[in-house]
């Protein structure tokens, strides 16, 4: 009886006990399903830890406005609202900061209904321009939604009879001139103004030089020659403008330079020399990159999004590699098909994937909020100030070797040039320790001068009097071994040094 008495209070403790652990709060944490990792100056990948990670999603299906199909690109307000272009249904669902619906922009009949729309601007006074692609125009409605004017395909000259006008992306300058992607022009963003006028063609990717086509000029006839393709330039994919007024462009299938910032004459100012963005053979060896859509943000960080292996790749203002997250798959923080994305003041990252009808949101983590911290410092040339942060990424990450080229750069500025060349080396940067090892021969010349002048003294002085003296002492000394041992030889008797 008692044994049973001490069994029962044995369970009613434990009983409770588990009561207790189960109205505690409990936090959870989801693994990633994408290793992080960074990239040396040797084009290696590296482990790292990760920048972003998954939070959440939009997928409509709680919403009045019912579940998004086949979305095609986002845009987030300065209110902090956002614009959803739900292709699929011929819509733009305007959703405020909690993801409610606040509006349906696209009328079901009449100049304001939308026919496969794939891409959104939204002004500042809340504007809305719309890439109305299936009826090739852009549709604008004003902050309530409510239809205004249209601009149709552009007409001049200049575009001649065959151009076709299917504008997907657009962007709209402080001048209320738009800059419009279309789809399968080549030529370059087209320029409208206010008027609707057709302005030209802006920043347009160039053709590359290429050995096989001089060699197809050098050789071949005139009738093989127009039986050949025409080379053209690649098309952009997206344009953003960020608050200096450069315009950023992605571009599809290209090995060099997919990403570009144009200056207002549409001279790429990113790429000083040719530079490879994305990943190496993500999606197989003989796969390019290619970019679908960039976001910039007041720091100038680009973030931009590749089709190929359905990654986001992240760069300082510099075209430094800083991360990248994403992926193909079907678990949440992978995509199926992404096709644009979008970055808020906070730093969240919007990924639209139209294969699961949803916009994905992504997180940065604190190792992400250093680095960019750290990185605002060391584009801006405040590098001692990032000094100490660059020390704790390394800290905490060993493999970041941006954090080696910054502390470098802190030291060289600090005129220690010793160490910095200690970290240009870790660093990979030959140019960089280059030029900080002429800086320290220059400095150890001038603290050791006397020294350095004393050795060139005694140097020449054993140039021009020791060396030739002990030259002659040898000489002779041989020169008398070879009489006396000729002499030796003369007289019949073979010399002998011990007679």
């Amino acid at each position: 009886m008692k044994q049973v008495t001490i069994f029962r209070c044995v369970v009613s403790t434990a009983i409770a006990l588990l009561m207790l652990v189960a109205a505690l709060p409990v936090q959870t944490f989801a693994a990633s399903p994408y290793e992080g990792y960074t990239r040396n100056k040797l084009g290696e990948d590296v482990h790292s830890i990760n920048g972003y990670m998954y939070e959440s999603s939009i997928d409509g299906f709680n919403l009045s406005s019912g579940p998004f199909n086949a979305p095609e690109d986002v845009f987030l307000a300065d209110d902090g609202t956002i614009y959803v272009v739900d292709t699929g249904n011929s819509r733009v669902v305007h959703l405020d900061a909690n993801h409610e619906v606040l509006k349906i922009i696209g009328d079901t009949e009449g100049d304001g209904m939308l026919n496969e729309p794939k891409g959104v601007y939204v002004k500042q006074d809340g504007t809305v321009y719309v890439a109305d692609t299936k009826n090739q125009r852009i549709a604008i409605f004003d902050q309530n939604g409510k239809f205004e004017k249209q601009y149709g395909k552009p007409e001049s000259p200049l575009l001649g009879a065959t151009f076709s006008y299917s504008p997907s992306k657009l962007l709209v300058d402080k001048r209320n001139y738009m800059f419009v992607v279309s789809d399968g022009n080549t030529q370059g963003l087209i320029q409208i103004d206010p008027n609707g006028q057709f302005k030209g063609f802006y920043g347009a990717n160039h053709v590359g030089f290429s050995w096989s086509r001089l060699f197809v000029k050098l050789v071949a006839t005139d009738e093989q020659k127009a039986k050949l393709s025409v080379v053209k330039p690649l098309e952009f994919s997206n344009a953003v403008q960020d608050a200096e007024g450069f315009i950023y462009t992605s571009t599809l299938g290209t090995e060099m330079n997919q990403l570009k910032r144009l200056s207002p004459v549409g001279v790429d100012t990113l790429n000083v020399v040719p530079k490879r963005y994305g990943g190496r053979f993500d999606a197989g060896p003989f796969e390019v990159p290619s970019f679908l859509d960039l976001a910039v943000d007041k720091d100038g960080v680009i973030t931009a999004l590749d089709l190929q292996s359905s990654k986001v790749y992240q760069y300082d203002k510099l075209g430094n590699f800083l991360f990248v997250f994403g992926g193909l798959g079907d678990q949440n923080g992978l995509f199926i098909t992404p096709s644009s994305l979008a970055q808020s003041a906070d730093g969240t990252v919007y990924v639209v994937d139209k294969g699961r009808n949803r916009i994905d949101l992504f997180r940065t983590t604190p190792f992400a909020d250093l680095v960019h911290d750290a990185s605002r410092l060391f584009v801006d040339g405040r590098y001692k100030e990032a000094e100490g942060m660059w020390n704790e990424v390394l800290h905490l990450n060993a493999n970041f070797d941006l954090a080696y080229l910054a502390i470098g750069k802190s030291l060289y500025k600090a005129e220690n040039y010793k160490d910095a060349m200690t970290y240009f080396e870790l660093a990979r940067s030959r140019f960089d320790y280059s030029v900080a090892f002429k800086e320290y021969r220059k400095e150890y010349i001038r603290e050791h001068f006397a020294w350095i002048c004393l050795a060139i003294i005694v140097l020449i002085v054993a140039l021009r009097y020791v060396i030739p003296f002990l030259w002659r002492r040898m000489t002779a000394i041989l020169a008398a071994r070879n009489t006396a041992r000729a002499v030796g030889m003369k007289g019949g008797v073979p010399h002998d040094r011990n007679v």
